[in-house]
């Protein structure tokens, strides 16, 4: 057997082995095969790499640069990801075991969002202040803030290190990226593509390895200046006490437990395939999965079958494979993880009307088929918890009031969908939801330009848009006299 393929850190523009000489492995979910040795990073490989981060942000080369050049700086990163977008969408299908064709369409999508942040990159300004002594100039600047870290799961690792990493150069920060140990390869890869683009050694670093010894190391490292994070609802509250105490800024996407709500009046066969999507693309390894579905009683027989006829039919298998339409989990623990679920459901009084078996998609992988589980109630862990697999929950209403009840009968607040062919209803029910993204009549839709954020235990902060530059920048003050008049008062206050 040939030696494995190791991966180490970028800092300051170059590869850089573990100081401790440690690696772990990473397999490919869908057939358990190794796939390459990633670099196991500990405090001292965080140490390096803040260095190298802090001195690129107070280097001339990127301290000075116009924001229109920081600009064009993005988009030749976006340009280059356009240019290499089947060799990462491959790496990321072997590491995750998404499909093929999906990852296709996400590096499609992913240069816009560096295209998009480069035209934002001159947009960053302040604002002149009318003051009432008109020999005082009172103006507001946003400033970067320094040195952020950015700490990424493995469901997503390409889009969801790009929500943080593109606003965050955007703005004139430096930042070190921690990605998940499952997941290490496309990242690294991400890095080194900045370094073709351009930017200075240091502005982005990526140090490898788990959340216990790289990722708690970058959260309690007293230079780091904010900390932005994708994960578990449990570690994003860890995050956030860490770095609290220390007046910290973090912006935190955490779990979800989203509902579908299939109102009488809807499209049914469009709702069923949103819901179908919502829910099964990706393995429902996504935060924003529909994994609850509420659906008016007069059209919940027909909904039903729809979805668990188009869900009997999906085809699970090698996520290279055209054909595939659901991948492994990412790894054994998520896919035991689900299983546990379904059988906790089952438990609790719940009906598995399709799937509930784990399989090995004739690969040897780790794979858990699409499940439908029915005889539902909200207090159910299965319908509380976010199970981040392939299993929905489905279970009947009678008003929109009780729609609308249940829907926000939940610690979360991520995501939800509306489906209905009254507009006055979207409307009304988009507005009384506890949910930073409300979707009508669709699902999933996302675009850099819309910004995103999580309700209640879903997170704290803004990404995408407009408004994650605020997440990215402080805001000064400063006061001119532009007068050479002495004071005259010395103990009165000018304004």
């Amino acid at each position: 057997m040939s030696e494995l393929r190791k991966l180490n850190h970028l800092i300051g523009g170059e590869p850089v082995e573990p100081a401790s000489g440690r690696y772990f492995e990473s397999t490919n979910p869908a057939t358990r095969h190794p796939l390459y040795e990633a670099a196991r990073g500990d405090a001292a490989d965080v140490e390096r790499a803040m260095v190298s981060a802090r001195q690129a942000f107070e280097d001339p080369r990127w301290r000075d640069l116009s924001q229109t050049k920081r600009g064009r700086l993005l988009r030749r990163l976006g340009d280059l990801i356009a240019e290499n977008a089947e060799e990462l969408a491959r790496m990321e299908t072997l590491d995750n075991g998404k499909l093929l064709r999906e990852m296709r369409g996400q590096l499609a999508g992913l240069p816009e969002y560096y295209y998009y942040y480069a035209g934002l990159a001159d947009k960053i300004q302040g604002d002149v202040i009318p003051a009432s002594d008109r020999r005082v100039l009172n103006y507001t600047a946003r400033e970067p803030l320094g040195v952020v870290g950015a700490i990424t799961p493995w469901n997503s690792p390409l889009t969801l290190t790009t929500s943080k990493l593109a606003p965050a150069l955007c703005a004139g920060n430096t930042v070190v990226v921690k990605p998940s140990e499952y997941t290490s390869a496309t990242v690294v890869r991400l890095a080194e593509l900045v370094v073709e683009a351009g930017f200075p050694p240091g502005a982005v670093n990526v140090v490898t390895g788990f959340g216990a010894e790289a990722g708690q190391a970058l959260v309690d490292h007293r230079g780091i200046a904010k900390i932005s994070f994708t994960g578990s609802t449990s570690t994003g509250s860890r995050i956030a006490s860490a770095t609290a105490g220390r007046f910290v800024g973090s912006t935190l996407e955490l779990g979800g437990k989203s509902p579908n709500i299939v109102f009488e009046d809807a499209n049914i066969p469009n709702a069923a395939m949103g819901v179908v999507a919502g829910i099964f693309a990706a393995a429902g390894q996504t935060c924003i999965a529909g994994s609850r579905v509420l659906a008016h009683r007069s059209v919940y027989d027909e909904l039903l079958e729809l979805v668990s006829a188009r869900a009997e039919r999906i085809r699970m298998g090698d996520p290279l494979d055209e054909t595939t339409e659901i991948g492994p989990l990412a790894f054994e623990d998520q896919r035991d993880k689900v299983a546990g679920y379904v059988d906790l459901g089952r438990s609790e009084g719940a009906r598995v009307l399709i799937g509930g078996r784990s399989s090995d998609g004739g690969l040897g992988g780790y794979f858990y088929e699409p499940t439908v589980l029915v005889d539902v109630h909200n207090d159910m862990r299965v319908v509380r918890e976010e199970i981040f697999g392939p299993v929905l929950a489905v279970m009947p209403f009678d008003t929109e009031e009780e729609a609308v009840r249940l829907a926000n009968d939940t610690e979360f607040g991520l995501a939800a969908g509306v489906w209905t062919s009254g507009l006055a209803r979207a409307h009304r029910v988009a507005t009384r939801l506890e949910a930073g993204t409300v979707w009508v009549n669709t699902y999933r839709a996302m675009s850099p330009m819309s910004p995103r954020q999580g309700f209640k235990s879903s997170g704290v902060g803004v990404e995408h848009g407009t408004e994650t530059i605020k997440e990215y920048t402080r805001l000064k003050s400063v006061w001119i006299n532009t007068s050479e008049e002495p004071v005259s008062d010395p103990f009165v206050l000018r304004s």
